[in-house]
């Protein structure tokens, strides 16, 4: 029988527990322990020591344990069939995780289902060398990187999918604008891994979040960036979907002169049925319509907008078109910077000086500052924007978003008792209202 006098970790770098191939071992073997290792002496299956770094002895002396499992009819050297695993415990940061396959969820801005694939990587390092060896290791001869992808894919999978779409719903975002939150993601995920590696005695240095995205050859991704796109070239041009569809009716009659009067007499039609349907959609398109007809249209001086040019006063900023213009609107089509104070064309986004993003007034074009009530420089009031899409709502009693549909009535989260105002509490149930 051949006794192994030197034992030393023969392992790779990317294993975690390695057990030595031999088990014939007696009170004279020497263990080496490198530095970030620690070495476990097993027989019969109980963790008999652990040996830090350094150069050991198998003796009975420092050993109590084997004094008590290990004849000694040699004189106090006696072989004895034992087995040493080395445990690696250096940071290892580069684990990469993924989802093999897309996660099917349903964007809460759109209401469209999308596939999402998302990866990673995280850092762990072996905290308690028993504990892992005894719940985890078992007889496998070794334990790297990849042992740890596949035995706990499950686990990091669930809780991707779970966070993902935990952010979606709470934070009430859309797909295409989850990358802003991985560094909280990161964070959730880590919190919520960390207990169960700890069961098996790994500590999990970091969890992270590097990308997710949606494949680009989807039908729903396709339709829904298309939408986007499209909404973006209104927004831009300054039209909106029905003035789009009003345009298109028109045109479409104009180009047909044998059924340009049935033509004319459907878009009638169309406009009375919208007004008697809902008197914002009829609204809005016999605004058009009354825009198509005028013949003449000018622009105000004051703040460039389009008018009746047989109007006096302009609509948008009540400029008198028929007085002098003042100064500060003659001075062209120009604002000052909230921020620094410098004068740049209002044709800019970001003022060229500080990267301030210009906030115009809808009434007179001044930049303005976030949070702000009212323009400093006309007094009109900032119209306050639906707490679902966005839009900005112009008249304070509006009870329905033009846009969405979304009800602006104000409801206590408690007793839901509509509010008027901005009381400080519920005159219903006298709860405390959120700011």
């Amino acid at each position: 029988m051949a006794i192994v006098e030197v034992i030393k970790y023969n392992g790779g770098k990317d294993v975690f527990a390695w057990k030595y191939p031999s088990e014939e071992l007696g009170t004279w073997t020497q263990i080496i322990v490198n530095e970030s290792q620690e070495a476990v002496l097993y027989k019969g299956g109980q963790a008999l020591d652990i040996f830090a770094a350094g150069r050991h002895t198998l003796s009975t002396n420092n050993i109590p344990f084997l004094q008590r499992i290990v004849n000694l009819p040699f004189g106090g050297r006696s072989p004895f069939a034992a087995e040493v695993w080395y445990i690696n415990k250096l940071h290892s940061l580069d684990i990469k995780w993924g989802t093999p396959t897309p996660i099917q969820l349903q964007d809460p801005k759109y209401n469209v289902f999308v596939p999402l694939r998302s990866f990673g990587q995280f850092g762990i390092q072996i905290g308690d060398s028993k504990q892992f060896l005894t719940k985890f290791v078992g007889t496998m001869p070794s334990f790297d990187k990849d042992n740890v992808i596949k035995f706990f894919r499950g686990l990091y999978l669930t809780k991707v999918k779970d966070a993902i779409s935990s952010y979606l719903i709470k934070k009430g975002v859309s797909v295409l604008e989850i990358n802003a939150y991985l560094g909280e993601l990161s964070e959730h995920l880590k919190e919520g891994i960390m207990p169960t590696l700890d069961e098996y005695g790994i500590k999990l240095l970091n969890f992270y979040v590097n990308d997710i995205n949606v494949p680009e050859d989807d039908p729903a991704v396709k339709t829904l960036k298309d939408a986007l796109a499209r909404r973006a070239e209104m927004d831009i041009v300054g039209y909106s979907y029905v003035q789009e569809r009003s345009f298109d009716t028109l045109e479409s009659a104009a180009a047909n002169p044998g059924s340009a009067q049935s033509g004319l007499m459907g878009a009638g039609i169309g406009l009375g049925m919208g007004l008697g349907v809902g008197g914002t959609m009829g609204g809005a398109m016999g605004g058009v319509a009354q825009n198509i007809n005028i013949a003449e249209i000018k622009k105000c001086l004051a703040c460039n907008a389009d008018m009746n040019a047989a109007v006096r006063f302009c609509p948008a900023c009540g400029n008198d078109t028929q007085k002098a213009v003042p100064v500060s609107a003659s001075a062209g089509n120009t604002t000052v910077c909230s921020e620094c104070g410098t004068d740049y064309s209002r044709k800019y986004k970001f003022c060229p000086q500080c990267s301030n993003p210009y906030n115009p007034c809808v009434s007179c074009g001044a930049d303005m500052k976030k949070g702000v009530p009212a323009c400093p420089s006309c007094g009109k009031a900032v119209p306050k924007p639906c707490p679902k899409c966005g839009i900005p709502i112009e008249n304070e009693k509006t009870k329905f978003c033009t846009e969405c549909g979304e009800s602006l009535i104000k409801k206590c989260n408690d007793c839901g008792a509509q509010i008027d105002g901005n009381p400080k509490f519920c005159p219903q149930c006298g709860s405390k209202r959120e700011a």
